[in-house]
């Protein structure tokens, strides 16, 4: 059974999340040879004030 954890900056709408489980699931199936069903994913949104890149937090650039 695979899991999948995606940690992404918040801000993609359901639409977009739903497409990314979408595609990601089927990925997965036809490399892994498991069912739909099998695929847990999980997605994690982080506020940029919770990121931080080369010293600089994500909510400090512009």
């Amino acid at each position: 059974m695979p899991f999948i954890q995606i940690e992404m900056l918040e801000g993609r709408t359901v639409e977009q999340k739903r497409e990314l489980v979408r595609r990601i699931t089927e990925a997965v199936v036809d490399v892994v040879k498991c069912s739909p069903e099998a695929v847990k994913i999980i997605i994690r949104d982080m506020k940029p004030e919770n990121y931080g890149e080369a010293g600089v937090l994500r909510a400090d650039k512009k």
